[in-house]
């Protein structure tokens, strides 16, 4: 299956052979709806971090807005680069392909 927007990096996993590969996110979506989330915080300026004002501190129950995701299939939303959000087809394929490791919830 072909995806568009992710950079697959070769690495090796000491005493398990591979192939093994990290999987790159390239693309950000600003599609996180607060009002629906259980909880959002941002960074403040006083909190020191001036690298990260204005971004997502913490969100809790995080939930998107669909209309703003577009026709993305895989995407880090902006601000909170902590989830990595796939498209129902592409988690079929994962959970298919045997891979292992990995959780999904639906946001």
């Amino acid at each position: 299956m072909r995806v568009d927007g992710v950079q697959f990096i070769p690495a090796q996993v000491q005493a398990h052979p591979g192939p093994w590969y990290i999987l790159n996110a390239l693309h950000t979506r600003r599609c996180i709806h607060d009002a629906r989330c259980e909880g959002v915080q941002y960074w403040k300026p006083e909190d020191g971090r001036p690298d990260k004002l204005g971004e997502y501190r913490a969100v809790y129950g995080l939930r998107i807005d669909p209309a703003k995701v577009g026709e993305a299939r895989i995407f880090r939303p902006w601000g909170w680069r902590a989830a990595l959000i796939i498209s129902e087809d592409l988690k079929l394929a994962l959970e298919s392909s045997g891979l292992t490791g990995t959780r999904f919830t639906e946001v």
